[in-house]
């Protein structure tokens, strides 16, 4: 697979509203099913910067399911590659629409401990305010939808600077 397909995939995660008028539905439905075959086309093996390109592309509030795509695609990495690139995606995970950032954070915290510990370990690394923004959101998705069923509240460990 091309190098190109990360900068591609973070491109095409923008995936067009229905209330953008500015660009014509034949094109808007090339650009989402372009997402959904370069989301498809992911083995795995594309590394933690996959896993971090992926993240990065969730961008929108409404999908209209592309991003399921998406999703399947970050549980083909290994483990340790998934916990770690989505360390890397921190200051994305910050950015990206609440829901997008708890889908991606809960399956980290499903999955086999490795892969929340790869993120925990990781994530150490990244700069302090980084670091407490993305405490932030991980405190909203506890309190909140996405983590705050008792089996997922502690798994992912950001600390604070």
């Amino acid at each position: 697979m091309s190098m190109d397909w990360k900068v591609e995939i973070v491109e095409y995660g923008e995936i067009v509203q229905d209330e953008d008028e500015t660009v014509p539905q034949d094109e808007a439905e090339r650009r989402w099913n372009r997402y959904v075959e370069l989301a498809d086309s992911v083995t795995g093996d594309e590394g933690p910067e996959g896993v971090a390109a992926i993240v990065s592309s969730l961008k929108v509030r409404y999908d209209y399911g592309a991003y399921a795509s998406a999703h399947g695609a970050l549980q083909r990495f290994p483990l340790a590659d998934l916990g770690k690139g989505v360390a890397w995606a921190a200051e994305e995970l910050t950015r990206i629409p609440y829901d997008r950032s708890g889908i991606v954070l809960v399956i980290v915290a499903r999955l086999p401990a490795e892969a929340a510990e790869a993120f925990n370990q990781e994530i150490k690394s990244v700069p302090g305010d980084v670091r407490n923004r993305l405490r932030d959101v991980v405190d909203f998705h506890e309190a909140n939808e996405w983590l705050a069923e008792d089996g997922d509240k502690g798994i992912i460990k950001v600390p604070r600077e």
